[in-house]
């Protein structure tokens, strides 16, 4: 992995666990310091993340850590639902042996304990297994920035974070079950059950939200 991509890995993982505050402005200095490389690989990763919606620079002000709303969080899901059956079909028509060992050792390895970012970090291995398998270098340009602002999203609003992680957990192992086991229904199934989980949780941001107003 070069400069650029430890770069890009490091500041979606700031986003995405909220260290880089939604709303707040960030200097390419500040992005340098916490993530201890050089002008140019944090200066290629801040383009890309720009394109992707996940930071927006303002040229003379600085970058913005954009919030993201209810509204972005569904308009996020719907198109994660179409990539995300797309992917775990072609992971299980495409994935090789060693794809299928990983898989089923992260499916393994998720019946253990974990807190929130445990968590959230094998649930982006998760992800990134499942791309791997699917052997297409688009999904991952589609899937990375979705998958990261969704899991932001869930993070900020997440209350009963056990009671979360166990619903999660077995959400994600039907998914690497299905694909381990070459069952394109099932694993079909798995991703918008996942799916159907975020939506519901999204809408009962809204209600808490619609509660507390009150």
């Amino acid at each position: 992995m070069n400069q650029s991509e430890q770069a890009l890995g490091a500041l979606e993982s700031l986003i995405e666990q909220g260290a880089l505050k939604p709303g707040s402005m960030v200097s390419e200095r500040g992005l340098m310091d916490l993530t201890g490389l050089g002008r140019t690989p944090v200066r290629e990763a801040i383009q890309r993340l720009a394109l992707n919606h996940m930071l927006k620079i303002h040229p003379n002000k600085g970058i913005e850590i954009p919030a993201i709303s209810v509204e972005d969080q569904l308009s996020g899901l719907e198109v994660r639902r179409v990539v995300e059956v797309l992917a775990v079909e072609l992971a299980c028509s495409r994935a090789s042996a060693k794809d299928i060992r990983e898989i089923e050792a992260l499916s393994s390895a998720l019946d253990g304990e974990f807190d929130l970012r445990d968590y959230s970090q094998t649930v982006r291995q998760t992800h990134a297994l499942i791309i791997q398998a699917a052997r297409n270098p688009y999904l991952e340009a589609l899937m990375v920035p979705l998958q990261t602002l969704s899991r932001r999203f869930w993070i900020m609003h997440v209350r009963d974070e056990q009671q979360e992680i166990v619903h999660g957990k077995l959400l994600h192992q039907a998914i690497l079950r299905a694909i381990a086991a070459r069952d394109m229904s099932a694993a079909t199934a798995a991703s918008l059950a996942l799916n159907s989980y975020l939506v519901e949780f999204a809408l009962s941001v809204v209600a808490r939200m619609a509660v507390s107003r009150s």
